[in-house]
């Protein structure tokens, strides 16, 4: 009997420890968020909005840091970085249609800067470009009120022969502006829940984990490394409902083709500066580095697990979808009335021809030069800019992201056609194609002296910009 004992006290103590580790077991896996245990990548990062200090619904009021930082893209690994408020990108900005929003920039790197307002209709002392740099350790304090439509712009840095280095390292961050337009359309609102920001970027990275920005005879070597809000290989949480994605090629210099995995379409509602009239129904986006897209891709009847953002064969962010499948809500038809931009019956023209030998890219036979004015623009005057591309001496030279400050223009045509109707919206920035001809339509409501340029970035450090002076 006390053999058999033995054996049955060894029996319930074991007995007793496979127990305890189940009830542990559970315990583990009801603390850890069950969607966790079979996501594969990392949860994206949702950018933060910077809080208004200013208690007056008139005024808004920023503070933005420009700040070294490390960032762990990938586990245990710091890398050197820059950001506004934080160490990699920046808040997202919001505003709205005749607010005056005062910025306090504070440089607090130890080289020289700017801020420039991607996309903002704006004077060219408030303009952030070359002409405005903020000295390390000095403030920048611009001052202006929005006199524009709701859209989603973007900011980062503009120091002539510096962009492209210190937007690799992260400096950029979104704008989102607002007015009655937006407020009155039933179309998905709730930030960073079924109101997605997108920045996505092309990073190289060496076995340090530290950033490679190398050149080529071309620009910039491609990145191997997608990053999306600062994130590597990104999934995000959506129910199955209506999605509205705002979407930045935030990249230095490369294109993307942006399509969903499943080949199902979506409907773009948005271009650069603004709502389109009506949402115009797409199975792919061509994004050129500058250009913000907005669509809505309506996840309620689909059965799968998951859907994919894709580039090509690259896989951009995954939406784990989440919810039954329910009815499809509609878009409404009618987002917008965009006013026409006035123009004469003999309007002023203008020839932007833009050649390329490799990096070195010119426009107009010119490259920059901070002391000349190229180009002298009449306040208020609506003019026809003609954007040529010649292409190069080299047999791969491509196209450029041609982008205007301090206004919205409108496309005319493309090698003499109409525009698509994703582009009859208002832009700041377009691609154009080696060969094309592109006519814009354009009027400048501020004074000041403003860049042109393209906007692959190791272009425009190595000269492929101009200057105009509105007045």
């Amino acid at each position: 009997m006390k053999k058999l004992n033995t054996k049955y006290k060894l029996f319930m103590v074991l007995f007793s420890v496979l127990i305890a580790s189940i009830l542990l077991q559970g315990c583990t896996n009801t603390e850890k968020d069950p969607i966790e245990q079979h996501r594969d990548g990392n949860q994206l990062i949702i950018p933060p909005l910077l809080e208004d200090q200013n208690p007056d619904p008139d005024i808004v009021e920023y503070k933005l840091n420009v700040q070294a930082g490390k960032t762990e893209f990938f586990p245990g690994v710091m890398t050197d970085s820059l950001g506004y408020n934080g160490n990699y990108l920046g808040p997202v900005l919001r505003m709205r249609r005749n607010q005056q929003v005062d910025v306090t920039v504070t440089n607090q790197i130890n080289e020289m800067t700017t801020v420039h307002w991607h996309g903002m209709e704006i004077s060219g002392e408030d303009d952030g470009g070359p002409r405005q740099p903020i000295q390390p350790g000095d403030e920048w304090k611009p001052s202006f009120v929005v006199n524009q439509p709701a859209a989603t712009l973007w900011y980062h840095p503009h120091p002539h022969a510096n962009t492209g280095p210190q937007v690799y390292y992260g400096l950029a961050g979104l704008v989102y502006i607002e007015d009655e337009v937006s407020d009155s359309l039933n179309i998905p609102k709730d930030y960073g829940v079924n109101d997605i920001p997108l920045i996505i970027q092309d990073r190289n990275f060496d076995n340090d984990g530290n950033f490679i920005y190398a050149l080529n005879m071309m620009g910039l070597v491609p990145g191997e490394t997608i990053l999306v809000n600062g994130t590597v290989d990104p999934y995000v949480e959506v129910n199955r409902e209506q999605i509205r994605l705002r979407i930045l090629n935030g990249s230095n210099f490369e294109n993307f083709g942006l399509h969903l995995d499943d080949g199902s379409s979506f409907y773009q509602i948005a271009s650069d500066g603004g709502f389109l009239e009506s949402p115009v129904q797409r199975d792919s986006l061509f994004m050129t580095p500058g250009e913000r897209v907005e669509v809505i891709v309506d996840f309620s009847s689909v059965q799968a697990e998951k859907v994919v953002l894709m580039a090509g064969e690259h896989a951009i962010v995954t939406f784990y979808l989440n919810g039954s499948s329910g009815n499809k809500k509609e878009i409404p038809e009618q987002l917008t009335t965009i006013q026409d931009i006035p123009i004469g019956t003999n309007p002023n023209t203008r020839l932007f021809v833009l050649q390329g030998m490799g990096i070195n890219g010119t426009i107009n036979g010119r490259s920059y030069d901070m002391a000349r004015i190229d180009e002298e623009v009449k306040l208020n005057e609506t003019e026809l800019w003609v954007i040529r591309n010649q292409g190069g001496m080299m047999m791969n030279s491509g196209g450029h992201s041609f982008h205007v400050h301090a206004t919205q223009f409108q496309v005319i045509s493309r090698n003499g056609n109409p525009p698509s109707p994703y582009e009859m919206g208002l832009k700041d920035t377009i691609f154009v194609e080696v060969g094309e001809e592109v006519i814009i339509k354009v009027r400048f409501e501020y004074e000041g002296i403003f860049m042109y340029h393209c906007h692959l970035l190791e272009h425009e450090d190595f000269g492929m910009m101009g200057q105009f002076r509105v007045q």
